[in-house]
């Protein structure tokens, strides 16, 4: 599995399992499918209400705690410096976990919901910066952050997100705000990846896709790590899990890349973080 190495020294691998959605049962033998399968990079947040299930199935896979590496997210409504030490200890508590590999800021405060929604998000931040001190959490980073977000954090973090989770896939993919973070040194993580089961039956994809013979979730993973972005594909189908790890055995050419990149607006899911929790 290729790996990217993070800005504070720590590796994280290209391709990861999603959780959302994922609950109980299913929960726990979808990450138990995962690991069998060669994924190392699990990702779960609060807000999913799953990680007590992520938590079992690490244990339950007979995989070393040390050979996992295990994401999971701050909801926004738990933003603040007392809020946050609490939340991660609620989450180590329910994951079994004596610390995080990744711990993210699930989306910015804003202005629609705080007075000073910089100050919030500062406060957010001095508490993982002290709890990965701590040895709480090995890596810190956000999620749909964009780049007015993290220039106003930069004013007062000591260190610089490590990754910025965003939505990430072909009809969407934010190349302004992925730049700005590479620019940074900020590893950029894709959701969504299939843009919400609005690649399938695509055209462009579909050709793609049979050229290499591979399928077209294939080649859209395939794209976003080509982009040198993490993704963490979902799935609680053992055979979808086993297919979306296949993904070193091909490539995809310059010309095929920009393809890609040039399909139009497709899959977004509206949601953006400076009106939530509406849509668009």
């Amino acid at each position: 599995m290729r790996e990217l190495i993070l800005n504070d020294g720590e590796k994280i691998p290209i391709v990861g399992f999603g959780t959302y959605k994922a609950k109980e049962q299913e929960g726990i033998q979808s990450v138990v499918d995962a690991l069998s399968n060669g994924y190392r990079l699990i990702d779960t947040a609060a807000a999913y209400e799953n990680e007590e299930a992520v938590g079992n199935g690490i244990k339950a896979s007979g995989i070393s705690r040390d050979q996992v590496v295990v994401t999971t997210k701050l909801w926004r409504e738990m933003l603040g410096y007392e809020q946050t030490k609490a939340a991660l200890e609620k989450s180590l508590s329910r994951l079994g976990l004596d610390y995080i590999d990744l711990y993210l800021i699930h989306w910015p405060a804003n202005a629609r919901n705080y007075k000073n929604w910089q100050q919030t998000n500062a406060d957010t931040w001095r508490a993982m910066e002290e709890l990965q001190g701590e040895g709480k959490i090995r890596s810190i980073g956000v999620s749909n952050f964009w780049q007015e977000h993290l220039e106003a954090l930069f004013q007062t973090a000591n260190a610089v997100p490590a990754v910025n989770q965003i939505e990430f896939h072909p009809g969407y993919w934010q190349p302004e705000l992925t730049e700005f973070c590479r620019q940074q040194g900020i590893v950029v993580e894709s959701w969504s990846p299939l843009a919400r089961g609005g690649v399938f039956g695509n055209e462009v994809l579909e050709s793609i896709a049979n050229r290499h013979g591979k399928s077209v979730a294939q080649v859209c993973l395939r794209w976003v790590i080509q982009h040198d972005v993490i993704v963490i594909p979902k799935s609680t189908s053992p055979k979808r899990i086993e297919e979306n790890i296949q993904l070193f055995d091909f490539e995809l050419s310059d010309e095929e890349m920009k393809q890609i990149d040039d399909l139009p607006e497709m899959g977004f899911s509206g949601e953006l973080p400076n009106i939530w929790p509406d849509r668009v």
